[in-house]
């Protein structure tokens, strides 16, 4: 696949139901457009546990009460590795009136994984720093379904593989250590369908946030090999 160079920053935040397929088509993108970094709120969040950091403290003191982790603090480990990469100016801060401007070099483009999840979430880091561009991704949920129905992991390298477009070459094995695969205990039916649920609930206001910004953009399909060619089209006429 060719690779494709921006000529300015691209702030992007993917948007879709669960199983729709966002981390198939990050990883996509990233091979496409080789500018482009991930950024996810849970791996900030899981290493500043891991690595005792005095953030990563306060919020698992938050996890252990069984109490979700506060937006300002998510917020925090977003701005620290945005500043960490020189995206944003070092003296950028959660309390400024207006959002510092970021760097628009082709370099500072990122895909934001985990956050925001709601409008009022929305509203937090466009204080901060904003994204120009939202993509919405659409598939049927018959078609959802069908692929959780197929879906299997390597639990310990994340691995993932569908019995029915991505097999993997021993039915049952992971490729790399032969170890073998399990079903993500949240691929049942009833389990997503609750999942479906609270996604919409709190996704339409999100959605309708970037709608009133001007940076949504929506794409739909039945296959994430139907999407990809879309999404690369988009991306290269917004940033190349």
């Amino acid at each position: 696949m060719a690779t494709k160079e921006f000529k300015r920053a691209a702030r992007i935040i993917l948007v879709g139901a669960p199983g729709v397929g966002k981390g198939t088509q990050a990883e996509r993108l990233m091979k496409r457009f080789p500018q482009l970094s991930a950024v996810s709120s849970g791996d900030l969040l899981r290493n500043a546990v891991r690595n005792k950091t005095p953030l990563g403290q306060e919020a698992q003191s938050h996890m252990k009460s069984g109490s979700l982790v506060p937006d300002d603090m998510i917020l925090r480990l977003i701005l620290g590795e945005l500043k960490a990469k020189s995206w944003v100016p070092p003296t950028t801060s959660l309390f400024d009136a207006a959002p510092s401007l970021p760097s628009n070099a082709p370099s500072a483009s990122f895909i934001l994984d985990g956050f925001p999840r709601t409008s009022v979430q929305a509203q937090k880091l466009n204080a901060l720093i904003p994204i120009n561009l939202v993509v919405s991704l659409i598939t049927p949920v018959n078609i959802i379904l069908g692929r959780i129905a197929n879906r299997w992991v390597h639990a310990p390298s994340g691995r993932v593989y569908n019995t029915g477009f991505n097999k993997p070459n021993v039915e049952g094995k992971d490729d790399v250590t032969g170890e073998p695969l399990t079903k993500r205990e949240d691929d049942g039916e009833e389990t997503w369908r609750a999942r479906l649920k609270k996604f919409e609930e709190t996704s339409e206001p999100l959605l309708e946030h970037y709608e009133r910004k001007g940076v949504l953009w929506r794409v739909e399909g039945k296959s994430s090999d139907e999407i990809s060619p879309k999404l690369f089209g988009e991306f290269e006429r917004r940033f190349c």
